[in-house]
């Protein structure tokens, strides 16, 4: 039996000092399993994103993919512009075991410069593209190359089946299948969608085992109101012509005056969209919309029935059209001796002045109109402003306010000269003479659908511009240009047709050019009851420089041909082919003869007397200036009244009711005046006012 010292020694030794240390040993335990509880709550709970972001980098590489853009359709749903899936080649350089051959072989079949290839393996380790949206047989040849490292990958890609057709309208897309032109453009929030992503899942050897396709959102489709028919005849006629008098370039537009919808938009010279980077940004324009141009005679029509609307004018009024010359502001305004022969350019009818593009008598009837009436009237027609067609890159054109006119600019201005303007505003203007006086607004798209949705744009219209009688009129009187005037040569075959002539100086380095011209034509058919209003300009053409030689031959082409793709019925059964002489010494006739159907309408809109006939040169000298003389020595004498304080509308009327000539110099309200009021002055002389603000 132990001693009692003994048995207390052990019990000191093995009792509290093990418990201590057992209960020290559990704390340092639990603290540790707290320290890793808390380290994993932080690794997975706090720093869960962060740790799974970098997982997901070093195990999947995710590809955005294009979006599938909407379908381009046309008027009768053929499709112009469309997405169709084809391969791309991309690298994970890491993974290419020998770059430098790899390299070479690519290059050798894609077209690539080899060692700008090699220098993208080794600046890009993870993922870089090598070439976007190839040919089938080059996709074909690289994965039968079997290359570690390279791989294909389905994009979508924009193709344009019908190639140049209508591509100044389209646009085209760029790499990454945005529109930079065109609807492709305009429309590009509704056509594009939502991208999608290709998402490829790496092993640790970052070998790829798995792809996974999560496809966006596509975009909506579009119908356009262009008609592939109408747009390829429009398209090929302008082409040709231009060719024809080798040209820098024309516009060709053919628009349904109903409605306003655009039904062929021609620009050329053109490109296909397919391999836009190959032609020059020049070639990509869209003339239709973008071309400010001085449009001459065609404005005409602008001056005149401006003065009919406002009850200043008849298409049977006699304008006294000075043989061929008026002055303004110090300047002498000329008609064409090609045009209007000398000894014809006496008195013409309102009706005869448009028929014959006499420049002296648009500008005595602007000047009746007089500066802030004509201006009005201008912008009530919708030039000066946009038309908001719904196509990239329009312009306003040019028109300056009435105060920052000169003393000429009146008369400029009613001649088509000094204003610019863009072919789809001229278009829209002849439209709205063609549909009874209504301004319609252009329009390029129908309407837009997909994903269950559909948006239309319905036929809207602007404004009136002239009464329902004046439009009457204005048809009557431009069926006179094709029938006996200076558009005899754009006669439709079965169709009655109502247009106007022009030939333009264009404006270079702020000066009128004496070789450069713009030639134009434009009209609608059939003129007693318009199914299109057509447009043909032609810009430079050399060899010849007249509206009528130009344009008037190709807008007949399209026109015949559109006519007769739409299988609109004839309303006549011959072609008219009186000389100009006989139908001018009784137009009325001469327009009943040439269109019977709309005699009625042209009777019943204006019953008034035949005009009378054209001046004719007399025994004198063939320009009729020895003619002339004696006229006016001959002629009895008249009181020339004071024109203090007067605008030119009114010293033009009173010009015109005593039978003298009037020539003008500044702006605003008369002045000064030779000869002096009360004066006695021959009948058919000259009288100067100077007009001053």
């Amino acid at each position: 039996m132990p001693r009692p010292e003994i048995a207390d020694f052990r019990s000191r030794a093995t009792g509290p000092p093990v418990l201590c240390r057992s209960i020290t040993l559990a704390a340092l335990f639990a603290v540790w399993m707290l320290l890793i509880c808390a380290r994993l709550y932080y690794l997975q709970i706090i720093q869960y994103v962060h740790w799974l972001s970098r997982a997901e980098s070093q195990q999947q590489r995710t590809i955005t993919l294009a979006p599938q853009r909407g379908t381009i359709y046309d008027a009768r749903m053929h499709p112009l512009a469309m997405s169709l899936p084809v391969d791309s080649i991309y690298a994970v350089p890491s993974h290419i075991t020998d770059p430098h051959n790899a390299a070479y072989r690519l290059a050798s079949i894609l077209g690539l410069d080899s060692k700008d290839l090699e220098n993208r393996f080794a600046a890009f380790k993870t993922f870089c593209w090598i070439k976007r949206k190839v040919p089938t047989a080059e996709s074909e040849q690289v994965a039968s190359l079997h290359l570690k490292g390279i791989y294909l990958q389905k994009e979508m890609k924009r193709f344009y089946p019908v190639q140049a057709l209508a591509a100044n309208v389209l646009g085209y897309v760029g790499m990454d299948d945005r529109g930079l032109a065109g609807i492709e453009y305009s429309l590009n929030a509704q056509i594009e969608g939502s991208p999608g992503r290709a998402l490829l899942m790496e092993d640790a050897r970052r070998e790829t085992f798995e792809s996974k396709d999560e496809l966006g959102r596509p975009g909506m489709n579009v119908e356009l109101t262009i008609d592939s028919g109408i747009q390829y005849i429009a398209q090929s006629v302008l082409s040709a012509d231009v060719a024809k008098w080798h040209a820098e370039g024309g516009v060709a537009i053919v628009q349904s005056p109903r409605t306003g919808a655009v039904l062929a938009m021609a620009s050329y010279p053109t490109f296909d969209p397919n391999t836009y980077a190959q032609s020059p940004s020049k070639d990509r324009e869209n003339r239709a919309v973008a071309w400010i141009y001085e449009p001459g005679s065609t404005f005409k029509m602008i001056t005149l029935s401006s003065a009919i609307q406002d009850g200043l004018a008849r298409p049977t009024d006699l304008i006294d059209c000075q043989m061929g010359s008026i002055v303004l502001g110090g300047r002498t305004i000329h008609d064409d001796r090609e045009v209007l022969p000398h000894d014809r350019a006496g008195n013409l009818t309102l009706s005869q002045v448009l028929a014959y593009s006499s420049d002296v008598g648009a500008v005595k009837t602007a000047l009746r109109l007089g500066e802030d009436r004509f201006y009005n009237s201008i912008r009530r027609f919708g030039f000066g402003a946009k038309t908001d067609v719904g196509l990239p890159g329009e312009e306003r054109g040019l028109l300056t306010p009435p105060e920052d006119w000169s003393g000429v600019s009146l008369g400029e201005i009613a001649i088509g000269q000094g204003i610019g303007v863009t072919p789809i505003q001229l278009v829209d203007a002849y439209s709205a003479v063609a549909n009874g006086g209504t301004l319609m607004r252009p329009r390029v798209v129908s309407q837009i659908f997909g994903s269950g949705t559909r948006e239309s744009f319905p036929d809207q219209a602007v404004r009136r511009v002239m009464s329902s009688q004046t439009s009457a009129t204005m048809r009557r009187m431009l069926e006179g240009v094709i029938a006996f005037g200076t558009g005899t040569v754009a006669q439709l075959n079965g169709y009655s047709a109502a247009g106007k002539t022009g030939t333009a100086e264009k404006v270079e380095n702020g000066r009128y050019s004496h070789t450069h011209e713009v030639a134009s034509f434009i009209g609608f058919a059939p003129a007693s009851d318009p199914a299109v209003t057509v447009l043909v300009a032609i810009d430079t053409p050399v060899g010849a420089i007249y509206g009528a030689q130009v344009a008037a031959p190709a807008w007949k082409e399209i026109t015949q041909e559109t006519l007769s793709y739409l299988n609109v019925p004839h309303d006549q059964l011959v072609t008219p082919t009186a000389p100009l002489q006989e139908i001018a010494q009784n137009e009325t006739v001469g327009l009943e003869s040439a269109n019977p159907r709309s005699a009625v309408a042209a009777a019943a809109a204006d019953r008034t007397s035949p005009d009378p006939p054209v001046p004719q040169g007399g025994s004198g000298s063939k320009s009729g200036a020895p003619d002339r003389v004696a006229l006016v020595s001959d002629a009895p004498t008249v009181t020339v009244p004071d024109f203090s304080g007067l605008d030119q509308r009114r010293v033009a009327e009173e010009c015109s009711a005593i039978g003298l000539k009037l020539t003008v110099s500044g702006s605003g309200l008369a002045k000064d005046q030779n000869p002096e009021a009360g004066s006695k002055a021959p009948q058919g002389s000259a009288v100067e006012v100077v007009f001053a603000r």
